[in-house]
C-alpha cells in the first residue's frame, strides 16, 4: 500500500474527527434508532430510515479514516532547515506573470486540502507544477481556462 503524506496538523484533525465519530456521533445515532424503533412500524418510520442512513454514513466514515491513519506518513515542515525549493508542507507565494496577482497557498494531503483556506492538495496541477522548483522560477500551468504562468516568489517551511 502507498503511504498518505499529511501535515501534523491533518492528522491531528482526522484523529479528532475520528474521536468525535465514535465517542459522540454513533451513540447520538444509536439513541435515536432506538428512539425511533418505539414508534412502532419501521417500515414506514421516516425518522428510523433516516438515523439508520446516517449510521452508515457514521460507520463509513470511521473505516476511511482508519484506514488513511494506518497508511499515514506524516511530514513535519517545522523540523525542516529553511529552504527556496517548494515541498510537501511548505506555504509558497506565487505571482501570475500577466496579472501580477499575487497568490499564497500551503501544499498538504488531500483530506487538507481547503483552497478557501489556502490550502491545496499535493496533487492539484498547481501544486504538481510547483513541487521542487525554487523561488525565482517561474512554473507554467495548465488550468481549466488554459496555460498560466506563476513566478514562484516565496517559500516557508513552516506550519
Amino acid at each position: 500500500m502507498q503511504k498518505i503524506p499529511m501535515t501534523v496538523e491533518g492528522e491531528v484533525a482526522l484523529r479528532d474527527e475520528l474521536e468525535r465519530l465514535k465517542k459522540q456521533d454513533r451513540p447520538n445515532v444509536i439513541q435515536a434508532i432506538a428512539e425511533a424503533r418505539e414508534h412502532g412500524d419501521l417500515k414506514e418510520n421516516a425518522e428510523y430510515h433516516a438515523a439508520r442512513e446516517q449510521q452508515g454514513f457514521i460507520e463509513g466514515r470511521i473505516q476511511d479514516i482508519e484506514g488513511k491513519l494506518s497508511l499515514v506518513q506524516i511530514v513535519d515542515i517545522s523540523k525542516m532547515p529553511q529552504g527556496d525549493r517548494v515541498i510537501f508542507g511548505s506555504t509558497v507565494t506565487i505571482i501570475n506573470t500577466e496579472t501580477d496577482q499575487q497568490l499564497t497557498y500551503r501544499i498538504v494531503g488531500d483530506d487538507e486540502a481547503d483552497v478557501k483556506d489556502g490550502k491545496i492538495s499535493y496533487q492539484s496541477p498547481i501544486a504538481r507544477a510547483l513541487i521542487s522548483k525554487e523561488v525565482g522560477e517561474v512554473v507554467n500551468v495548465i488550468t481549466p481556462g488554459g496555460e498560466v504562468e506563476y513566478e514562484i516568489d516565496d517559500v516557508v517551511y513552516s506550519a
